[in-house]
This record gives structure tokens, C-alpha cells and sequence, in this order.
């Protein structure tokens, strides 16, 4: 199956890329459409828009981190002079996150009801029926 967008979209929303890192992104756009498909079965029939972007904010989101070689923390320290950062996404993963799915219309929270016996033969029982010997 074709990806959800192509190098040329992500650039349209974020930077020009280098010849490598079209390739890359080309690579994490068909990855990033298989989970789309893979966690929203739905995903081809909804509007286009939609899952193009969301398949390019996964993908900036891991070529952004791409450049922090996995690093989850650092610390620079110069004399008086403290800086500190922690890294997002240090592995580079792609994910969906509660926006993407919202928009994929996946992850809701949902309510449903098992229904263990008849009413009836519970309005005939004490309210102390764990009391009696049946």
C-alpha cells in the first residue's frame, strides 16, 4: 500500500531535506503509514489531510530526535554556567501521540455493560443474601 504522504509534504511542513534525508523520510513515511493502518483499520476512508499529517508529524518527530544519537539527558557545565536538556524522544521511535489519535478518531475511552444474571431473580434475594445458605 501506498505511504499517506511522500518526502516532498514533509518538507512543505517542516524544512528542505538532503538527498539522504529524503530517503530516510521516504522510508519513515512508509513505516509511519503501516502504523496508521496497523492501530486505525479505518484510516483509508478518512480524509486524506488528516492522515498525511499525522504521518508527517510522526516522522519529524523521529528525525528530529534522530540527531541526538539516543541520548535521553545531558548536562553542560562551564564554571557558574549549568545547562541541561532532556531529549523527547531520544531513540527516534515513531508513535502516535493522544492528538493523532484523537484526529484518527482511535483511543477513546469506551462503557459497556456484562450482564451476569436476570433482574428478577436478584429482586428476590435479601439484602443480606450473602448471609443465607444456598
Amino acid at each position: 500500500m501506498a505511504a499517506f504522504a511522500a518526502y516532498s509534504d514533509l518538507e512543505a511542513r517542516w524544512k528542505p531535506l538532503s538527498a539522504s534525508e529524503q530517503t530516510t523520510a521516504t522510508t519513515l513515511l512508509d513505516d509511519a503509514s503501516a502504523i496508521i493502518r496497523a492501530e486505525c483499520p479505518t484510516s483509508d476512508t478518512l480524509d486524506p489531510k488528516i492522515t498525511k499529517y499525522v504521518a508527517c508529524a510522526m516522522v519529524k518527530r523521529a528525525m528530529i530526535a534522530a540527531d541526538s544519537d539516543g541520548v535521553s539527558s545531558q548536562m553542560n557545565v562551564a564554571g557558574p554556567f549549568t545547562q541541561q536538556k532532556a531529549f523527547a524522544n531520544p531513540l527516534g521511535n515513531l508513535y502516535l501521540t493522544k492528538q493523532d489519535k484523537r484526529l484518527l478518531g482511535i483511543g477513546g475511552q469506551g462503557a459497556f455493560m456484562v450482564e451476569t444474571g436476570s433482574y428478577d431473580d436478584a429482586a428476590s434475594l435479601p439484602l443480606n443474601w450473602w448471609e443465607l445458605n444456598l
